[in-house]
């Protein structure tokens, strides 16, 4: 403000000192005005001084304040330091003596531990766990526990283990969760054999700890239990009740014993043409045993009777003795050796059939063999060989097939061996009539020379 005023002033004095006497008096207007803004700057910087002087007392003091929080909070953390290091020390030393003083609790607590994990998965596995598990939060109290377990937990522990042992003598009767085959769930009667087995309306009933539901074996065993009250079962005799002492594994293992249709059915095609063969085989045997035995009673028949020739293959050799009586010893020879081969041919009728049928049943059982590691090696390829399951199908076609070639050809060939034997047995038969026959017309011959 001052500057702007000199100026005004110098601009006032260099106009001519011609000018009138009001622009004298303009000049001394202009020069109290002047005057008066240098006032109120004057007072306006006195002011700004003033504030400015305060801004740095207020300044000062935040920063004393600061300072003296800073120091109070180095002070503070020099004894919170201080305060850690002791606590570290003295933890140490009371870890030190936790050790001393709990000595073999440590193992203690590690046996104590397995007890109640056992214990858990007895609960959870065997069927007791239907009525008799009052204790299980404890046990998993003590499962999930870091520290040593309280005395109140120590009493569960032996609780429920005493609960358990006196649940595997008890039989009785319980309401238990099932799921059907449709998937729908109810709440049915049952009767638990201990720690055994539960026993439902259908068999056996298989009880599933991590659901808390039971639900039907795919398989029950041959004259199992039912449930279907107490008085029934009692009357049943409970005594002589097959019981499965694995606690349901080898229950579960029935459903993977194939019965003789699955193992028949793992042969195929060529399996079920073995078996059409050796169906065939044993009727073509039944029917021809069974002639060949009516022909041997026809046959002893005869022989009783040698004078009236019936309709049987010794009557009809006898026929043609009786026919040819005129004729020479040589003439009646052959013609009884006609009749015998004519006799013959039909009763050695299908045996060559079985025989065939006898030597094609292992021939096709190889086939099966030879289409089965075929199949297998097949399977190997797309899949590799870690998981055995996907190569039991083509192993199983082998094996059964195999099998099937023998078990069929074994019976066929029997039964064609003792048909051979009977048929010949009766061709001796015959041969040796016709025989004391061709000798009987030779003696009328030289007794008539």
């Amino acid at each position: 403000m001052k500057f702007k005023a000199l100026t005004v002033a110098l601009c006032l004095f260099s106009v001519p000192m011609t000018a009138s006497a009001s622009q004298a008096l303009s000049s001394q207007t202009l020069v109290e005005q002047t005057r008066q803004e240098q006032k109120v700057e004057n007072a306006h910087n006195q002011q700004r001084e003033k504030g400015f002087t305060l801004t740095e007392k207020e300044i000062k003091a935040q920063r004393d304040a600061l300072l003296k929080q800073r120091k109070q909070l180095q002070a503070e953390t020099d004894q919170l330091s201080k305060t850690f290091s002791d606590n570290e020390n003295q933890l140490a030393r009371l870890e030190e003596q936790l050790r001393l003083e709990t000595g073999s609790l440590g193992e203690l607590f590690g046996v104590v531990r397995q007890a109640a994990k056992d214990l858990d998965l007895e609960m959870r596995t065997s069927v007791t766990g239907v009525d008799r598990n009052d204790y299980r939060a404890v046990v998993d109290e003590i499962v999930e526990a870091k520290a040593l377990p309280s005395l109140a937990q120590l009493t569960g522990l032996w609780q429920g283990l005493n609960e358990q042992i006196a649940a595997s003598r008890e039989m009785r009767e319980v309401k238990v969760p099932f799921i059907n085959g449709q998937g729908h769930r109810s709440e049915v009667e049952a009767y638990r054999l201990g720690s055994m087995g539960l026993i439902g309306d259908a068999g056996y009933l298989a009880w599933d700890g991590k659901r808390d539901v039971a639900q039907s074996y795919l398989k029950q065993p041959e004259n199992g239990p039912v449930f279907t009250g107490m008085t029934d079962l009692t009357q049943s005799g409970l005594q002589a009740t097959v019981v499965d002492p694995s606690r349901g594994i080898m229950l579960e293992q029935l459903a993977n014993s194939p019965t003789l249709s699955d193992r028949l059915s793992y042969g195929g095609v060529i399996g079920n043409i073995i078996i059409g063969l050796l169906a065939i085989g044993l009727g073509i045997a039944l029917f021809r045993g069974a002639k060949l035995t009516v022909i041997r009673q026809q046959i002893r028949s005869q022989l009783k009777k040698p004078n009236e020739p019936g309709n049987n293959p010794l009557g009809r050799v006898l026929s043609v003795y009786n026919k040819e009586q005129q004729r020479s010893v040589e003439a009646l020879e052959l013609r009884l050796l006609e009749a015998i081969v004519d006799e013959q041919h039909g009763l050695e009728k299908g045996l060559s059939m079985l025989k065939l049928l006898a030597a094609l049943a292992p021939m096709l059982g190889l086939l099966g063999t030879v289409t089965g590691m075929i199949e297998t090696f097949q399977v190997i390829t797309q899949f590799g060989n870690g998981d055995p399951t996907v190569m039991a199908g083509g192993i199983s076609m082998a094996l059964v097939t195999t099998v099937l070639g023998l078990v069929a050809a074994m019976p066929l060939l029997l039964a064609h061996n003792m048909l051979s034997t009977q048929a010949e047995n009766i061709r001796n038969i015959l041969e040796k009539q016709g025989i004391s026959l061709v000798a009987e017309q030779a003696e009328k011959a030289g007794m008539s020379a």
